[in-house]
């Protein structure tokens, strides 16, 4: 079945992130929300690959969109049920090859309280 809300939750995700707008995709997550990702592991090798709460999610995407300023997420395909979103985007960045990904936001209470990346 799938959920509006959620997918809701996915579309202003991606309005957030794609505007750098940090405060607006912050309020989209829980406190105590985490997330892995590739990225993370090779980058901050000592997170091995995960962050846990919104200090740490706010520290690594505001590096992230300082460092990558066209970072841009196409989407492909969203689904959603009553506690995931499952995502299918291109990241684009100018000057870099396409990177197709895939990423789940589990959501309890209208919060996504966890998050992981595939990367293609």
């Amino acid at each position: 079945m799938t959920s509006t809300k959620n997918l809701s939750i996915a579309h202003k995700w991606f309005d957030a992130f794609n505007n750098h707008n940090l405060d607006q995709l912050l309020s989209l997550y829980d406190e105590d929300a985490e997330h892995f990702s590739p990225k993370l592991k090779i980058k901050k090798p000592e997170t091995n690959g995960l962050v846990k709460g919104k200090q740490s999610l706010h520290d690594w995407w505001q590096e992230a969109f300082e460092q990558i300023p066209t970072l841009h997420y196409k989407v492909t395909s969203l689904t959603a049920n009553e506690n995931r979103v499952f995502m299918e985007y291109v990241r684009t960045v100018q000057g870099e090859s396409d990177m197709l990904v895939a990423e789940v936001l589990e959501i309890k209470e209208d919060k996504i309280v966890f998050s992981r990346v595939y990367h293609g």
